[in-house]
Parts: structure tokens; C-alpha cells; sequence
């Protein structure tokens, strides 16, 4: 957390943590009705969050929780909410033939998007358009599975904008090109999903009954892009993440507040998104607030009762037995699965901080980077991106395009099915195959 602890933090504090986890986890399932109001998410958040920050202050550890809250958890939401109101502002209109190929391509764009708009971004301008072009095919279940896949999760590895867990491990201290170098296996991943995609769908599409097919062929109309300007305040986010820090401003490492630069100067382009981005364009999209104050609500709670968890494992982290990469890679994966994927990332940041001790005999030879061993940073980062798309609940934009495609009437499978008929027997494989050669 960036401070030298100096109290002893106990195991137990850690259940407000495990019960915000949980009610996020089971809510939509067991409460569903009342789940979707987000007074309920705020009124958890609360509960759970407020004698967490108390308990932690009196213990004294108010370093950490204004740490945890003011240079955590309000530029990730800055963060997140600039770049779902930019390409709020983008309308892609068009209808083209639902083919194979043509499928393959909307998921291939959206995987480079993804890193450079963010997988809520990018996910959010495409699963409208992808959904209309596939409006006349019957089989269409598994596109969307696959765009999670890919667009919502996979494609976000390259930068820290890409995905909130890799944005998290950025203000921790890796810097902004440092991801770049997961190219290797950003391409991997992706291509092997879009040609197992590829193959799919075109087993798929060969049962299409001939008049849909038809149907679908005759029905174009050209792709058009409307709101460009918004690129340029997309521009201007990226450029904010990548230069308004300490590495290009010194001062910054010793005025901390200094930071919110960065922060100001991402909020300005959100702001200029709104007034010059004409209003149909977000009607025709059907943006609304809601989904970002969800996220806001939500992880206020998460970030909350996080902080004990954290000084825990840092505390801890010897007595755990997770030192190697590869243990990393699959601690932080599976607790991605089921977890939101960036808290776990925090996490497991901690974890690896607190095994400093061991750094000069584990990892001979090893750079530092954000205070840990490269080798641990890039399991965590590819475990928490990747593995965030082996659940519902592993990743923000996951649930929110489960909910845009059912509402155009697409049958999505439960939460379970979703595991044991597409993440288990398509993406882990390819994971696993992945800690093989990369990890």
C-alpha cells in the first residue's frame, strides 16, 4: 500500500470483505428485483464499508484508508466513468451480412479496441451493432459468449485503460508502456479465440434455416460512424493515463494531491464529450447512468473492506505458500473467476509485496517493477484480465452485455451454464495452454 505498516491487522477483519463479495455474487440471483436498484448496492456498500473505515481509523491505519479511498477508488471511477461517457457519444449505425467472417471481424476490431478505450467501452459501442446485424440468425448465443470472451475481457491486456484490474496496478506504480509488453500473449489469447470462434459460428451458421440466410443478405445497409470527435477526448484520456504522472512530473512524488491533475484532466474530457456530442446519438444508444452508478455504489463498498484484506496479505504473505509465477497466475485467475477481477489484482499486488523478504532468492536476477518481481507482475496482470471472463461476475462489462442482450431478446444461459457450456471447456483450456508457454 505503498507505507510501512506498523500494526498488526487480524484475520477477521476481513469478513465485511467476504460478506461485499458475496452479496454481489448472490444478489442478482436470489434478490433479483430488489438487486436492481442501485439504493440497494449503495445501502450494502454502507453498511459494510463505514464501520470498516471506522474500525480501521481507530486502529490506526488512517494512512491507508485515505490511501485506499482518495488515490484509489476515486481515480478508478473517474477513470471508468470518463471513458463510458465518451463512447457513450459514438454511434455505429449499419447492417451488413451476419457471415462467419464478418462476425469474426466485429469481435477482432473489438479485441484492439479494447485495450485502448477499455473493455466497458469498447463492449458498449459494439454489442448493439452486433446484435442488429445478427438479428435474422437464430443461433446467435454463442457470438455473444465469445464477445464477452474477447471484447469484454481478453482484449483489454495492453494498456492500463484497457481493464480496471491492469488501471489499479498503473497507480500502483507499473508504468503506462510496461503492458505493451504483453503482446505475446494479448495475441495468443485472441487469435485462438477468434478462430475457435470462427469455426463455431460457421457450424452454426450452416444450420441456419436458407430463408433467414437469405433474409440477412438482402438486408444492407452501410456502416456509419457518427460522434468522431468523441475519439478526440478518447485521445486525450490516453494521453492523461499515460504522461500526467510521476514519471514525467517529479513533483508529484513528493505533493501527492498534485495527482489529481491527471484526474481533472480526464473529467475535462468527459465534460467535453457531453456538450459536444449531440444528444441522439446517446438516445440512439440508450445511454443512461445507471450502469456507471452501479459501478460507483458498488465497489465504494469494495474498496472499503478491501483495505484490512489487503494489510492482511501483505502481513501474511510468507505463511501462504504462493511464491512462484505460475501459483500467482492461478491464485489470481481463480479468485478473478468468482471475485471481481480488479480487487483480486489489488490483492494479490500485496501479496506479492509482502514477499520482499524472498525477492533476491525467488527471483534472481528479476527487475522491480511496481515494487515486485516482473515475472509476478505479469501473472497477475494476464491472470486477473483473462480469467475475469470465466464468470458473469468476474468483470464489470460482463453482466452489463448479458443484460443488453437479453433485452433484445437473445437467451442468455444462468450463471452456471454459462461456466460448465463455455468458460470450462473453451477458455480455460486455452489459459492453462497459455501459463505453459508464457507464464
Amino acid at each position: 500500500m505503498g507505507h510501512e505498516v506498523h500494526h498488526t491487522i487480524e484475520l477477521y477483519t476481513i469478513i465485511p470483505f467476504l460478506l461485499m463479495l458475496l452479496g454481489i455474487a448472490v444478489g442478482p440471483i436470489f434478490f433479483h428485483h430488489q438487486w436492481e436498484k442501485n439504493s440497494t448496492k449503495l445501502i450494502l456498500s454502507l453498511i459494510l464499508g463505514i464501520p470498516t473505515a471506522i474500525f480501521l481509523l481507530l486502529k490506526g491505519f488512517s494512512h491507508e484508508v485515505i490511501h485506499q479511498m482518495l488515490f484509489d477508488y476515486i481515480p478508478f471511477i473517474i477513470l471508468l466513468g470518463a471513458l463510458f461517457v465518451i463512447t457513450g457519444g459514438i454511434l455505429l449505425t449499419g447492417f451488413i451480412p451476419a457471415k462467419p467472417g464478418i462476425n469474426t471481424l466485429f469481435l477482432g476490431i473489438g479485441a484492439i479496441l479494447a485495450s485502448f478505450m477499455g473493455t466497458t467501452g469498447a463492449a458498449m459501442i459494439l454489442i448493439r451493432p452486433l446484435l442488429v446485424t445478427n438479428a435474422e440468425r437464430k443461433n446467435k448465443v454463442h457470438t455473444v459468449l465469445f464477445f464477452i470472451a474477447i471484447v469484454a475481457n481478453c482484449g483489454g491486456l495492453l494498456t492500463p485503460l484497457g481493464d480496471p484490474p491492469l488501471f489499479l496496478l498503473y497507480l500502483r506504480g507499473a508504468p503506462f508502456t510496461w503492458f505493451f509488453g504483453l503482446l505475446p500473449e494479448w495475441l495468443f489469447i485472441n487469435i485462438s479465440l477468434l478462430l475457435v470462434y470462427y469455426m463455431v459460428d460457421l457450424h452454426f451458421y450452416k444450420r441456419e434455416a436458407p430463408e433467414d440466410i437469405q433474409h440477412d443478405l438482402e438486408m444492407k445497409m452501410p456502416i456509419r460512424l457518427r460522434g468522431k470527435l468523441n475519439f478526440i477526448w478518447l485521445a486525450g484520456v490516453v494521453l492523461s493515463v499515460a504522461f500526467l504522472n510521476k514519471q514525467f512530473f517529479p513533483l508529484i512524488e513528493h505533493y501527492h494531491y498534485l495527482k489529481f491533475i491527471r484526474e481533472g484532466a480526464i473529467l475535462l474530457m468527459a465534460i467535453l464529450s457531453l456538450v459536444f456530442s449531440p444528444a441522439s446519438h446517446r438516445m440512439s444508444n440508450n445511454f443512461t447512468w445507471e450502469p456507471i452508478i452501479e459501478v460507483a455504489f458498488l465497489f465504494l463498498g469494495i474498496f472499503a473492506t478491501m483495505t484490512p484484506a489487503l494489510l492482511y496479505l501483505q502481513q501474511n504473505a510468507s505463511h501462504f505458500g504462493v511464491e512462484t509465477p505460475t501459483q500467482f497466475y492461478f491464485v489470481t485467475g481463480t479468485l478473478s473467476s468468482f471475485l471481481d477481477n480488479a480487487p483480486t489484482a489489488v490483492s494479490l499486488h500485496s501479496l506479492a509485496l509482502g514477499l520482499q523478504d524472498q525477492f533476491a532468492t525467488l527471483f534472481t536476477g528479476d527487475a522491480l517493477i511496481a515494487g515486485i518481481p516482473v515475472s509476478l507482475l505479469t501473472a497477475i496482470s494476464v491472470g486477473s484480465v483473462f480469467f475475469g471472463s470465466m464468470t458473469y461476475i468476474g468483470n464489470g462489462p460482463n453482466f452489463m452485455v448479458k443484460a443488453i442482450a437479453e433485452n433484445n431478446n437473445v437467451k442468455m444461459p444462468h450463471f452456471f451454464r454459462y461456466m460448465y457450456g463455455f468458460s470450462l471447456i473453451v477458455l480455460l483450456p486455452l489459459f492453462i495452454l497459455a501459463s505453459f508457454i508464457f507464464i
